[in-house]
């Protein structure tokens, strides 16, 4: 049984979400001795594909006729896609067509979790397609605390001992909640505020490249970060606010909780099933409530749920994703 894991213009989804899947793929894959190719020229009996682009429906179209089993990954749905770059909202209507085009290919589709399985269920032409929940997983043995990268997270942005600093992950996208972080940055100016991720401001509206731009003493877009530094920022950092609007996933905030970061996370339906306020993390959905929660946490009013947080964590390591990755391939055969 050989692979083929297919991803349109994987060079550029490098630096994505998407590109971390599928290293983490490619590591499940590994771990349970799948082979696999990702030249299209190579034999294969299953395709496992990750892009839904006008090429990728053209790949899956092509393995179906050859009768090749396709196993279509859906990492993006159209809700996510609105509040995205330039012009989402206006196209997400053509985006869903596309997106459920490409997917109603796939003999099983794999979404990272039960609401965005919800979701793909009630969209027209997948009602019918058999759908798993599984995560796109982290490596836990890789992300745990760190007091040496923490302090050395601290010393690069010369954080105080006794200062608290506050930080987040994500593209300059306003779903992932940039416009907020940089209004709670100046609406609490004793806390320092640091946005780790990058996407090219060009494709961005005007509201979000004014927020990067914007000036304060206790405010940072550092850019993109190699893994190495995300775990730095996450084992140094006083707390992981996660002020996304949407996600299929939301890998950051499981990142968070394998460093036993603390974390504060905005009340939406996609963290329902297994994020829990005041059980393994805290949740708000109002900005009172966010300074409000902020500052508790931050004064250790709040009960250190981390513990709880990494066990969160653990159900999504690499190694049982891998597991299940593998029973799923093998319902194929």
């Amino acid at each position: 049984m050989k692979v083929l894991l297919y991803t349109e213009n994987e060079k550029l989804n490098r630096k994505s979400g998407l590109g971390k899947a599928i290293q983490h793929q490619k590591q499940s894959l590994d771990y349970e001795n799948i082979e696999y190719t990702t030249n299209l020229k190579d034999d294969y009996d299953i395709l496992l594909i990750n892009t839904w682009f006008i090429k990728s429906y053209f790949v899956a179209k092509k393995a179906k006729k050859l009768g090749k089993k396709v196993i279509y990954y859906a990492h993006s749905t159209e809700e996510d896609y609105k509040n995205g770059f330039i012009l989402a909202n206006q196209t997400s209507k053509i985006v869903k067509k596309q997106l459920i085009r490409c997917y109603s290919l796939g003999d099983v589709i794999l979404t990272p979790t039960p609401y965005s399985k919800r979701l793909l269920e009630g969209y027209k032409g997948l009602e019918n397609k058999k759908i798993y929940a599984l995560s796109n997983g982290i490596n836990t043995e890789f992300l745990k605390k760190d007091k040496k990268l923490g302090k050395m997270f601290r010393d690069k942005y010369n954080i105080k001992d006794d200062e608290k600093v506050i930080i987040s992950i994500g593209l300059y996208i306003e779903r992932k909640g940039i416009l907020d972080f940089v209004e709670l940055a100046k609406k609490m100016p004793e806390y320092k505020f640091i946005w780790f991720g990058y996407s090219p401001l060009i494709a961005s509206p005007r509201k979000i490249r004014k927020a990067v731009k914007t000036k304060l003493p206790n405010l940072i877009f550092a850019g993109y970060a190699e893994r190495e530094m995300i775990k730095a920022a996450l084992s140094g950092c006083d707390l992981y606010l996660y002020l996304t609007k949407e996600e299929t996933e939301g890998i950051p905030i499981v990142e968070a909780c394998s460093c036993k970061t603390k974390a504060l996370i905005r009340d939406i339906p996609v963290f329902s099933d297994w994020l829990k306020d005041g059980v393994n993390v805290y949740k708000a959905k109002s900005m009172p409530e966010f300074e409000k929660k902020i500052k508790s946490i931050l004064n250790g009013e709040l009960k250190d749920l981390t513990k709880e947080a990494y066990k969160v964590a653990k159900e999504r390591d690499q190694k049982v994703i891998a597991k299940r990755l593998k029973y799923i391939i093998e319902t194929l055969k």
